[in-house]
C-alpha cells in the first residue's frame, strides 16, 4: 500500500490536472504543482480561499473575476460554495485558459477540488455554455445582497435532511425595525444596511452553513449537523458583531441589530416545516424586545386558538 500512495503523490505533482484540498474553514490544506503555478500558490502555503482570491484579484493573474467590488464577489460567492456535494462548472484564466471544475464535499465539509485544461473543446460552445452558468447562478442568487435566495436554500435544507448522522439548526432571522430605518433613512440607506449585513454574516459562518435573503430583511441561516443551543452560541456571537457595525458613515452613531428564532430539524421536515417553527420563535424573540434569539424548544406549545 505504501508503494501504490507513493505512485499517486508521485503522479499527483506531475500531472496537468489541478488538484485542491480545502478543509472546512476554507483554509488550502493540499494543492499540487499544476494547481499551485495556476493560482500562484508557494509549496506549502495555506492560504484562505479568500486570501487566495483577493490575492490574485488585485494582480490581475489567476481566475478570471469580472467585477469592480471584489467585496461583494466574495459575498455572492461564498453564499454558495461549497453547499452542494458536487458541482461541475468552467472558469477562464488570465493567461488564456479555459478550466472545466469539479468540487466534492464531504459530510465534514472538506472539498476536493478537480480542474482540467478545455481550452482546445470546442470553443465556439464556450459562450454558450458560460451564458448557461450564468443562467442558472442567477436563479439561485439575491440580485441586491448576493447572497442565495429562497430557491437555493430550500434545496440545500433538503440536503440537510438527507444526510445520516445528527440533524442540523435551522435559523429564521429579522431585523430589527427595518421599516422605520427605510423611513427614517431613506431605502439607499435600507440597501446599504442590507449589503452590511450580508457582508458581515458571510465573514463569521462556515462554509458547509448557507445563507440566504428570503424576504425584504428576512434571512435564513441553515447549519448542518448542529444543535439548536450550539446554533444559538453562533448566532449571539454573531449579533454581537453586527451591533458593533456602523454601516452608514454619514450617520456614524447609527448602529442596528436583529431577532432570531432557531428550529432543530427533525426526520422528514421540509424547509416549510422548519420555516413555520422558527417564525413562531422569531416571533416570541420580537415580542421580548428585539435584538434577542429565541429557540423553538423554550416556546409553549401552539394553544388551540392559535391553530384554529
Amino acid at each position: 500500500m505504501s508503494d501504490v500512495l507513493e505512485q499517486l503523490r508521485r503522479l499527483e505533482q506531475s500531472t496537468p490536472v489541478l488538484v485542491a484540498l480545502f478543509d472546512a474553514s476554507d483554509r488550502l490544506r493540499y494543492a499540487n504543482a499544476a494547481f499551485r503555478a495556476a493560482m500562484f500558490i508557494a509549496e506549502g502555503e495555506e492560504i484562505s480561499w479568500e486570501e487566495m482570491v483577493r490575492r490574485n484579484y488585485h494582480a490581475g493573474r489567476g481566475t478570471i473575476i469580472n467585477t469592480s467590488d471584489i467585496d461583494e464577489w466574495i459575498v455572492a460567492h461564498r453564499s454558495r460554495r461549497g453547499k452542494q456535494r458536487q458541482k461541475v462548472f468552467e472558469v477562464d484564466f488570465h493567461d488564456g485558459r479555459w478550466l472545466l471544475v469539479t468540487q466534492t464535499v464531504s459530510d465534514d465539509g472538506w472539498m476536493l477540488a478537480h480542474a482540467i485544461d478545455v481550452t482546445a473543446f470546442r470553443p465556439d460552445e464556450r459562450e454558450m455554455r458560460l451564458a448557461r452558468d450564468r443562467a442558472v447562478y442567477a436563479s439561485y442568487t439575491d440580485e441586491l445582497t448576493g447572497l442565495a435566495n429562497r430557491r437555493f436554500v430550500t434545496a440545500r435544507v433538503a440536503d440537510m435532511q438527507a444526510q445520516d448522522g445528527p440533524g442540523g439548526a435551522f435559523c429564521l432571522i429579522d431585523l430589527d425595525n427595518f421599516k422605520t430605518i427605510n423611513d427614517r433613512f431613506g431605502h439607499q440607506a435600507g440597501d446599504t444596511i442590507l449589503r452590511d449585513f450580508a457582508l458581515r454574516m458571510v465573514q463569521q459562518i462556515r462554509r458547509a452553513d448557507c445563507f440566504a435573503r428570503v424576504g425584504g430583511e428576512e434571512f435564513v441561516l441553515t447549519l448542518p449537523a448542529t444543535s439548536a443551543d450550539a446554533a444559538r452560541l453562533i448566532v449571539v456571537r454573531i449579533l454581537a458583531v453586527v451591533q458593533l457595525a456602523r454601516p452608514l458613515p454619514e450617520r456614524p452613531d447609527f448602529s442596528y441589530s436583529f431577532s432570531a428564532g432557531i428550529a432543530q430539524s427533525r426526520p422528514g421536515d421540509t424547509f416549510t416545516d422548519l420555516y413555520s417553527r422558527a417564525d413562531r420563535a422569531l416571533y416570541a424573540a420580537k415580542m421580548a424586545g428585539r435584538s434577542r434569539i429565541h429557540l423553538e424548544k423554550d416556546m409553549p406549545p401552539p394553544s388551540i386558538a392559535t391553530l384554529g
